[in-house]
């Protein structure tokens, strides 16, 4: 084989080996290649394109097993190459929708089912990152007295969701205070996105006056807090451990704390999120094994896609083993990204 490519008969024996694989979790041999999927050669000419595909590295065979199991090139020829992407069932699609469509309003509601739907369904790992509203644009900042120190502050993200935080404040806030300081971050903020403030926020209240200087402060010291991104460890729903240890890879006692050891380290997971977000934009984003950035997540495969909430962006999608079944996965995790980004829109807090 030159160049990494594959003729007709190697591709034929290349994916049957790699169906047979997601099918059965056991290595696969020329004979039963041969027979079950009628692929027209006999077994000993599947042995020699096998061994052809083992030398290119598309393959290999476990120990002294005479069948073969797919490499990460081989998934990876697959899914590009030879993967033939199916839609939806019916049943599927009525049960996302029956289910989401039940749900309240509120997004950490949505989502959650969201998460718990995609585990259910693809017996895999299921993970959501909430939207990164560092992009997202504000639109108004309401301040509302709670006590004579508290003070409760609303922001609305434009086509986005609300933000709320409450400050202690070291001495008494008057009300006649709030509505020209409202005023003010509204007029100095408003049309920037989160980032942005954060970085600009000195230089764009910097002339105040003396009755507005204390607590315009407070919000240039706290500029961090107020219009920082949530803390990682909340930006991320895992559902289905429970699921996913049910594979026959995680009978290996090793392998099953693997997969507990991700689950506990959310971090990593956010990680490859993120890169994928970067990496695919819009589009179904798929990384498997060594493809994965962290030496952990060689034994695994993501399957990602990006969702919004107005225009903030967010992700979700599986994590399972490398044999998992890529195409039906995908249309899974395309239709729900859909599905929530719709919601989001149409059911979110005015």
């Amino acid at each position: 084989m030159i160049n990494n490519e594959l003729n007709e008969r190697e591709k034929s024996v290349l994916k049957s080996i790699v169906q047979q694989f997601i099918l059965t979790a056991a290595p696969v041999g020329s004979r039963n290649i041969s027979k079950k999927y009628e692929i027209g050669f006999s077994p000993a000419t599947v042995r020699n394109v096998m061994a052809d595909l083992e030398e290119s590295g598309y393959v290999n065979h476990p120990h002294t097993s005479a069948g073969r199991v797919p490499t990460d090139k081989g998934y990876r020829f697959y899914v590009n190459s030879l993967m033939e992407l199916t839609n939806i069932s019916p049943a599927q699609r009525e049960l996302i929708n029956n289910r989401l469509e039940a749900t309240t309003s509120d997004p950490d509601d949505i989502l959650r089912i969201a998460s718990e739907i995609l585990s259910d369904i693809t017996h895999q790992l299921a993970c959501v990152k909430y939207p990164n509203f560092d992009s997202g644009i504000l639109e108004r900042i309401q301040l509302v007295l709670l006590s004579s120190t508290r003070l409760l502050i609303v922001m609305s993200i434009k086509s986005g969701p609300l933000k709320t935080l409450t400050l202690e404040y070291k001495s008494e806030i008057k009300n006649s205070q709030l509505e020209s300081v409202q005023s003010l971050l509204n007029e100095r903020l408003s049309g920037l996105t989160l980032r942005e403030i954060r970085k600009t926020i000195p230089q764009r209240l910097g002339d105040l006056s003396i009755d507005q200087q204390p607590i315009i402060r407070m919000f240039i010291d706290s500029a961090n807090d107020i219009f920082m991104e949530t803390k990682t460890s909340n930006r991320l729903l895992i559902s289905g451990t429970k699921n996913v240890i049910k594979q026959p890879e995680f009978e290996n006692p090793e392998r099953f704390q693997s997969i507990i050891e991700l689950v506990e380290d959310k971090d990593v997971i956010i990680h490859i999120l993120e890169k994928s977000t970067e990496a695919s934009g819009n589009q179904i984003f798929i990384s498997i094994g060594s493809e994965n950035y962290d030496t952990k997540l060689s034994d695994y495969s993501f399957i990602t896609k990006e969702y919004k909430f107005g225009d903030v962006t967010g992700t979700l999608g599986v994590v399972g083993p490398k044999r998992m079944e890529y195409s039906k996965i995908i249309a899974i995790v395309d239709y729900i990204s859909k599905i929530i980004s719709e919601l989001l829109t149409n059911k979110r807090v005015k």
